[in-house]
């Protein structure tokens, strides 16, 4: 596995660290041998004197970031074309990040790049969380500085507010407001309860804002489901800056309920 070299680079010097990081607790380095990656405290270190890019959704990049950092989405189709034009405004080392150590789209983004010929570009596969949690300070949630790493919504609050396919489906009905905010790509125009739900993907987030705030005024509960259960993630901290409590969402999400069938 290639590690984050020492690079000269126009007087720059980069170090990488060897061993501080076990590779376990890292799945996707295996899968992609031929990226180089950058640790924790390494890209720390050298904060002014690389280029941060952030390739998860918009989404996500809105609701928590890397300070300073610029968002590429890796599903982008121009992806390609946007890095070199990065490259072409900046002989500053590229560090690609995604959400965290089982996350594959910081490796894509680093291989991309990579095969479009870009040089100089690296993985920070550890992700947005662990470094959250160790430099809040350089971290933006909801556009505004952490501070305080305590401010992340934990594990557990997280599952407390997940219910299994089969209790999420009891519970729809008149009294609940249920929320698919798949993608169009991800729903494929076919909805998990047909007329008994609204198809609001999170890239509507203003459509979105006005039914999570009419749910709250009539005082129904916000049942909402994506596609595997992780986007909903980060939709927790807008519901909970909001101050929602009734909502909960569908454990491994739409797959699973298909899968449960």
């Amino acid at each position: 596995m290639h590690k984050f070299p020492v690079i000269a680079w126009a007087a720059l010097i980069l170090l990488g660290v060897s061993g501080a990081y076990a590779e376990e607790g890292f799945p996707g380095r295996p899968q992609y041998p031929d990226v180089e990656i950058i640790e924790l405290p390494d890209l720390y270190s050298q904060l002014d004197k690389v280029a941060i890019i952030d390739v998860r959704s918009e989404y996500e990049y809105e609701t928590l970031r890397i300070k300073n950092a610029i968002n590429i989405p890796v599903a982008r189709t121009s992806f390609s074309k946007d890095i070199r034009n990065i490259r072409a405004v900046t002989n500053k080392p590229l560090v690609f990040y995604c959400n965290g150590h089982t996350c594959m789209k910081s490796y894509k983004a680093a291989r991309k790049a990579k095969l479009a010929k870009v040089p100089s570009c690296y993985a920070f596969d550890a992700g947005v969380f662990d470094w959250a949690k160790a430099y809040p300070k350089d971290t933006e949630l909801l556009g505004k500085e952490l501070r305080d790493a305590s401010r992340l919504i934990s594990g557990k609050k997280f599952t407390a507010h997940q219910l299994g396919p089969k209790e999420f489906a009891k519970r729809v009905g008149p009294s609940n407001m249920v929320i698919d905010v798949r993608d169009s790509f991800q729903r494929a125009a076919v909805g998990l309860f047909p007329f008994e739900e609204k198809w609001i993907p999170l890239s509507q987030k203003g459509r979105l804002a006005d039914h999570i705030d009419r749910a709250k005024r009539n005082g129904k509960t916000l049942l909402i489901y994506d596609e595997v259960g992780k986007q909903v993630r980060w939709l927790q901290y807008r519901l909970e800056q909001a101050g929602v409590k009734k909502y909960y969402f569908m454990k491994g999400g739409a797959s699973a309920y298909i899968d449960s069938i």
